[in-house]
């Protein structure tokens, strides 16, 4: 009889197990089965060397000792006395196999782009039974991992694996995470961690000392960054263009106008990528011109657009004005002159001021295309038998296509006739035309001489005399005609295709109207633009044509010189 039977046990893989079997009085074979084999005949075991039957034989003491138990050991074992024919009790020895130590993929330390998830995958192999893997972070089990077991070829042990995925607004760089793997053979479980290293892209600062800054002086640009991994390069730039001068972190440069507008850049490279900031320096600079202004020259009645564009730092104030006035005639960029006239001529001046930094101005011209004007005449005193001379001064935008000196029954444009010569000469405004007469008469002090001029948009006339020295000034600019007879014979010269058969009464008293109502001084061809101030006069000839009168006063021989009559 059995005084002691191998009883059912469960073993860690690695540590010694005996497995009783006691038959007292029994002296005969005793033989240890495992699963139905029989491991020797007695307490032969060679074939196993781990296996060893131990106690006292006398006794009947038969008990096997399993040294270092392995996952083959985990079998069904029976004691058999062969002689007595006795079997004991079968007792299964079940061995227990902890997980190999568990590793997190990528570890010891796992490193990801910020913004990206984090994904930990944890394996825990070779263990009987199946591992049981949980993830702990601060001392907090995480939930939410995925799980999965494979089963071995030896159809006993497991591999275990375990997924985590944690967002990204929930991963902060230097944390540690640990996967802690456990079964029945390791109730407390075996540990693994892994850091996280949270990379990026350079954070970048730049800063700018000091501002506001006056041009011309020194300032210092600052490039701090914070990157993981480390900044590898730095990289300078001004408004676009590389500053291959400098590499480190700090750029020193005495700074001018262009700052305010070209911003200075720091790059900041790592191994992720580059990071780019950029700069404007508040710089205070006086006005420079942005858009220059052009000089113009545009038709009687247009208008008259100027454009002129500063920049400056602080905000500056612009100022249009017209050279030689203190009227300001525009704060703004543009200055229109609407519908401009012949006296809108002339140098216009922009004007910029920066308040405590400086000024800066850009004069244009105004050109403006109109009918001829006679600024002034001139004439000197002059002695009977000397060389005399009369000028007028023409200023005409387009320049005078025509000029003609008359007198009496005499017109003349250029070279000369009898006693008398003229030259023109032209001028940036326009003219100056001279009539010279040789062996001054007395005549010559009585007669009235008629300065025309004329280009595509009209004409103009000044009637002067011949001053004689020592005698009362001659220009017929104050004087009217006192005559009937000088009227008709200045009608005459002037009017020489008119029809014969107009009476002679007629043509006076068309003169002498004028003369009364316009102070009328002179006749001329011209184009015609408006209503005739003639009524009484009659035209004859389909061929004649047509006139307009001027007056002594320069506004009413404006008015005047419009007036035609058709013929």
């Amino acid at each position: 009889m059995f005084s002691q039977e191998p009883q059912d046990l469960v073993v860690v893989a690695g540590q010694p197990v005996t497995l009783p079997c006691s038959i007292p009085g029994y002296i005969g074979v005793v033989l240890w089965i495992k699963d139905g084999l029989a491991l020797g005949v007695g307490r032969d075991l060679s074939g196993y060397p781990r296996y060893t039957v131990i106690g006292d034989h006398t006794s009947g003491e038969h008990h096997l000792r399993i040294q270092r138990v392995e996952l083959m050991d985990d079998a069904v074992f029976e004691c058999q006395a062969i002689t007595a024919a006795l079997r004991s009790r079968p007792a299964h020895l079940t061995v227990l196999v902890p997980p190999e130590d568990p590793v997190i993929n990528g570890g010891p330390v796992v490193s990801l782009r910020a913004g990206d998830p984090l994904n930990l995958t944890c394996h825990a192999d070779n263990a009987k039974p199946a591992a049981t893997i949980i993830w702990i972070r601060n001392g907090e089990v995480l939930n939410g991992a995925m799980y999965s077991r494979t089963l071995l070829r030896d159809m006993r042990r497991e591999n275990t694996v375990s997924t985590l995925y944690i967002s990204p607004s929930n991963i902060e760089s230097g944390q540690q995470i640990t996967c802690r793997a456990s079964n029945k053979a390791v109730p407390n479980g075996k540990e693994t961690s892994v850091t996280i290293d949270i990379q990026h892209l350079p954070l970048v600062n730049l800063s700018v000392e000091p501002q506001p800054v006056l041009e011309g002086n020194l300032v210092k640009f600052h490039c701090s960054a914070k990157a993981n991994p480390p900044v590898t390069q730095y990289r300078w730039a001004k408004g676009g263009s590389v500053i291959k001068e400098v590499s480190g972190d700090t750029y020193e440069v005495i700074v001018d106008h262009s700052f305010f507008t070209e911003p200075v850049s720091c790059e900041v490279t790592n191994p992720l990528g580059s990071t780019n900031i950029s700069r404007n320096v508040d710089v205070y600079f006086g006005p420079r011109l942005a858009a220059e202004p052009l000089s113009l020259q545009v038709d009687l009645g247009s208008d008259a657009v100027f454009n002129c564009a500063w920049t400056g730092n602080p905000s500056l104030t612009i100022v249009w004005m017209k050279r030689g006035s203190g009227v300001v005639l525009s704060n703004e960029n543009i200055l229109t002159l609407k519908s401009v006239r012949q006296d809108d001529a002339g140098k216009y001046v922009c004007r910029a001021v920066v308040p405590r930094v400086g000024a800066g101005e850009k004069e244009v011209s105004l050109t403006v295309n109109g009918p001829p004007t006679i600024s002034k005449t001139q004439t000197k005193q002059e002695l009977h038998g000397e060389k005399g001379q009369i000028q007028c001064y023409i200023t005409s935008t387009p320049p005078p296509d025509r000029i003609a000196w008359s007198w009496k029954e005499t017109v003349l444009e250029s070279g000369t006739s009898g006693r008398y010569t003229v030259e023109t000469v032209s001028t940036e405004e326009g003219a100056i035309s001279t009539l010279t007469m040789s062996n001054i008469v007395p005549a010559d002090f009585q007669t009235i001489y008629n300065c025309t001029a004329w280009n595509s948009f009209g004409s103009d006339t000044e009637i002067i005399r011949l001053q004689e020295q020592g005698g009362s000034q001659g220009s017929t600019r104050s004087s009217s005609l006192t005559t009937l007879a000088s009227l008709a014979s200045v009608w005459r010269r002037l009017c020489p295709v008119w029809s014969p058969t107009l009476m002679a009464e007629e043509a006076l008293c068309c003169v002498a109207f004028v003369l009364n109502e316009a102070q009328v001084i002179n006749v001329g061809a011209t184009r015609a633009l408006s209503q005739p101030f003639i009524t009484t006069a009659k035209p004859g000839q389909a061929q004649s044509p047509r006139f307009f009168f001027y007056s002594s006063t320069r506004t009413s021989r404006r008015k005047a010189r419009d007036a035609f009559f058709n013929a």
